[in-house]
């Protein structure tokens, strides 16, 4: 019999070749604890060990248990800060386990934001906090009409927007996390001590693995849909394909920025072109950087000019970051003539279809034929906004992407006969004088208007 130490002490029991041994041999993996730690943080790992063995077995297989960081790195708090989970002291009182007893009492938040993950990663947080992730929330209160005019309700919200977008945290009158806030992972997420986001959107707890967070199934949980299908696009692209293909052969836990194309990976993914660190372009988490359109607005412009959330950078800068990107893999004449396309997509979107569109929208408010005073609750209304937020998007990420039937059938396609319906009936309502019908009452309004006070102003 030989015995495997793993890290953190995780014991493997390989058993003999003879039948007549083996019958004999324990068949489960062992996890012992043999570092050195605190016997509060022991206390943690060996409760979770048999409360929670699912947690704690994702854990002990994480880069940070091998590293000998332990529950309490992340979870401990200050008495007095907001997000001390007052139940969580009650594990104290407890008289069936060994680990509850008051000697371990330790303070602990439920929720682990960027401000505690900054005591170790304090670049990646700091590039996180200028993001578009970090401040999704912040850019919806300022202008989605869903939020702003309350014409979704609280728990389409919850289930919905918030689950991507992120919640605000609070707590209940026990000093508990209150449950129509939490659980939440949401890349905005406004948590209780101020900071802004989740790590754990992309590194999902408690493994924080790096290959989760590089794969494109990570971005795919938000990014999908008929308003924003990066994921759908990317897995039609030939990238997407040369990933099907050959990502069981990619060598995923390369350290960070060590990541190397055509040595690690042969094509890239999501966190390839927008975060990873290629030739001289440095690994980000600000997902905002190489970008030189923000192909998600109404109209398409500078990520500087996008007004909700000005992006600090220069546009022509960081197309040249996302250019020696492509350059790992293609010639300069590709590069070149991949972005020439992409522009002429983007001007034909904004010139041929919104542009119109917009000026026609305006025109029905000013001529009294749309009730200004809400939104989505009358058909043009519905028609101007699904030809920029789902097939306008489509084709414009489509081009970006290089997903042809995505440019094309579920974009500009799409685009041909939302612009027509949409036009005629403004067309009827202008010569006719009618105003458009009105939808009351609306399904599943009433949702808040008041712009959270715990978001930050930016």
């Amino acid at each position: 019999m030989r015995r495997i130490l793993l890290p953190l002490g995780v014991v493997v029991i390989l058993l003999p070749a003879f039948p007549a041994l083996a019958q004999n041999m324990p068949k489960l993996k062992e996890f012992r604890i043999e570092r050195g730690m605190s016997p509060q943080a022991r206390a943690c790992i060996e409760c979770h060990k048999t409360e929670s063995p699912g947690l704690f077995a994702d854990w002990a297989a994480s880069r940070h248990a091998a590293a000998n960081i332990t529950c309490i790195d992340c979870h401990q708090a200050e008495e007095h800060e907001k997000d001390v989970s007052k139940t969580h002291y009650k594990q104290y009182e407890r008289s069936d386990t060994q680990w509850g007893v008051g000697e371990y009492k330790t303070p602990v938040a439920a929720a682990v934001t960027p401000k505690d993950c900054s005591r170790c990663h304090p670049d990646e947080v700091k590039q996180y906090s200028v993001s578009k992730h970090a401040n999704t929330n912040i850019i919806v209160w300022k202008i989605d009409p869903w939020m702003k005019l309350g014409m979704n309700n609280q728990i389409e919200r919850a289930t919905g927007c918030y689950a991507c977008h992120g919640s605000v945290l609070k707590v209940d009158d026990e000093g508990n996390l209150d449950k129509t806030t939490w659980p939440n992972v949401g890349v905005g997420r406004v948590n209780l001590d101020g900071s802004l986001g989740s790590c754990t959107s992309c590194h999902t707890r408690h493994r924080f693995s790096v290959m989760e967070a590089r794969k494109p199934e990570a971005c795919g949980q938000c990014h999908l849909g008929p308003d924003h299908p990066q994921i759908e696009i990317y897995m039609e692209s030939k990238h997407g394909d040369i990933y099907t293909a050959f990502g069981d052969q990619y060598n995923w836990t390369a350290a960070p920025g060590a990541w190397t194309p055509g040595v690690d990976y042969r094509g890239p993914t999501c966190a390839s072109c927008h975060m990873s660190g290629s030739g001289n372009v440095m690994t980000t988490h600000d997902v905002t950087e190489r970008l030189s359109w923000e192909l998600q607005a109404p109209l398409t412009v500078r990520p500087q000019d996008f007004k909700p959330f000005p992006a600090k950078t220069d546009w022509k800068v960081e197309r040249e970051k996302m250019k020696e990107i492509c350059l790992q893999c293609h010639g300069k004449a590709w590069t070149e003539g991949h972005y020439a396309k992409m522009d002429q997509a983007v001007d034909n979107y904004n010139e041929i279809y919104f542009k119109p569109a917009k000026a026609k929208l305006d025109e029905l408010y000013e001529k009294g034929l749309l009730d200004k005073s809400k939104f989505f609750d009358e058909a043009p209304e519905v028609e101007y906004y699904e030809l920029w937020h789902h097939e306008g998007r489509r084709a414009r990420m489509g081009a970006a992407m290089m997903a042809p039937d995505y440019a094309w059938w579920h974009g500009f396609y799409e685009c041909k006969h939302r612009y027509n319906i949409f036009m005629e009936e403004a067309e009827r309502l202008i010569s006719t004088g009618q105003k458009a019908h009105k939808w009351e009452p609306f399904p599943g309004s009433g949702g808040d208007t008041t712009r959270p006070p715990e978001l930050p102003i930016k």
